[in-house]
């Protein structure tokens, strides 16, 4: 298979280069992954790091207009947050490649931190917020997850947008720049560059547009433990939805740790794909009508996460629900036995992992994200579809045991209100 060219710097002040260069496009991706999200948060203000998202698009100390320079340049930007990381990147033409590199320097030395742009981002913010969570059917489903499954002072227990609007309301100046200030530094970041650009042409902006910034001291990072249920929770939640959803949520291993590579096989073998083992068994085998959809995934974490299943009812009654629950549950523990699956199924799986891991990395855009995330886990791209091909049957059917039949889970049901 074709090897992703990778090469990588490190400048004196710990800011991370990682960059590939692909010549059959015309365009440069910079992306920026700064070490920093809703994880360093504390419970009486949440929702900083996505409210910085949005505040680093609203005038750095030299850019007062950071959009308009990059659309003049011909490129599109954008960015996301999760519990771990932020994440910035424009793309643009490679002969503009320049303007990037200035435009994220620019706002890694410091935000014109304007009390308009802090007013204007909190309304954004609390607007999406309402809009996401409050007046969209299931739009505070993460909110009861996290609560149920995590302890209270774990950042983990609440979702990346925050716990209520009411924090991002009350979000000072200073707190802006305590946040900035503590996190949004050249050693705590990694800037990846893919497309039609050169290594040394890379470095030599880098060096040029990022070199001088100063390093700037990282506020420590103390979590407490996860402190997941130590039996099974079964909650019902009621709102305006127009059918019945059932989750379960299983706590699992943190990324690189061991589980983690097996949990998410877990969750390819029973629902990646229509001949998956949830459409193929529960939505058309034998008790078919019960559930009309049914899926499951990982919350792929750098502290302990969650494995979770969902199921949409065909009925809301208690008989379907007790059902239901049984049925997710079922199927998920028949991968407990490695002869269940192991095989044609097992290679398919893991033929579907490697086709989606090529497929994106296709394209320069996601490449440079892709890049990131492997340079900050200290993992070599090249030997992701190896080490997943590393992955036995006993090894999946072992920790699907941990899972299901040895860890207590938290199973949350979301009916119409009465």
């Amino acid at each position: 298979m074709n090897q992703i060219p990778v090469r990588r710097l490190t400048l004196p002040n710990g800011l991370r280069i990682v960059h590939s260069q692909d010549t059959s496009t015309a365009m440069v991706a910079v992306d920026v992954l700064y070490n920093v999200g809703s994880r360093d948060e504390k419970r009486s203000l949440t929702g900083m790091a996505h409210l910085f998202e949005h505040l680093m698009f609203g005038g750095s100390v030299n850019v007062p207009d950071f959009d308009n320079v990059v659309e003049a340049a011909g490129g599109k930007n954008n960015a996301w947050t999760s519990t771990d990381f932020t994440n910035f990147y424009i793309s643009l033409p490679a002969q503009n490649a320049e303007t990037a590199f200035y435009l994220e320097s620019d706002r890694m030395l410091s935000l014109a931190f304007a009390p308009t742009s802090l007013e204007v981002q909190r309304g954004v913010v609390i607007e999406e917020f309402k809009q996401t969570c409050l007046d969209q059917p299931y739009g505070d489903t993460s909110h009861h997850l996290r609560r149920l499954a995590y302890a209270p002072e774990h950042p983990y227990s609440w979702p990346t947008i925050g716990l209520e609007p009411e924090h991002i309301a009350k979000v000072t100046m200073d707190d802006v720049k305590n946040w900035f200030y503590s996190h949004y530094t050249p050693s705590n970041a990694i800037l990846s560059v893919t497309g039609n650009i050169s290594f040394e042409r890379t470095v030599e902006l880098a060096r040029k547009w990022f070199g001088d910034i100063p390093a700037r001291k990282i506020e420590d990072r103390n979590l407490p433990a996860p402190g997941f249920p130590e039996s099974d929770i079964i909650e019902t939640v009621h709102g305006d939805v127009p059918d019945t959803i059932m989750y379960i949520a299983v706590p699992m291993a943190a990324h690189g740790e061991p589980g983690y590579a097996a949990a998410d096989a877990v969750t390819d073998l029973l629902a990646a794909g229509k001949s998956a083992r949830f459409t193929r068994n529960l939505i058309f085998g034998e008790q078919r009508g019960l559930l009309t959809a049914a899926d499951a995934s990982i919350i792929g974490s750098e502290h302990p996460g969650l494995l979770l299943l969902s199921a949409r009812l065909a009925n809301d009654n208690e008989n379907d629900i007790a059902a239901a629950r049984e049925l997710l549950l079922s199927e998920a523990r028949k991968l407990t036995d490695p002869a269940a699956f192991a095989g044609r199924e097992f290679e398919k799986m893991l033929n579907n992992f490697e086709a989606s891991f090529r497929f994106s990395n296709l394209g320069y855009l996601a490449r440079a994200s892709n890049l990131a995330m492997a340079e900050y886990h200290g993992t070599d791209i090249n030997a992701t579809v190896d080490d997943r091909r590393k992955l036995t049957p006993d090894e999946v059917a072992d920790y699907a045991d941990r899972l299901f039949n040895r860890t207590p889970s938290v199973t949350l049901i979301y009916r119409p209100a009465k």
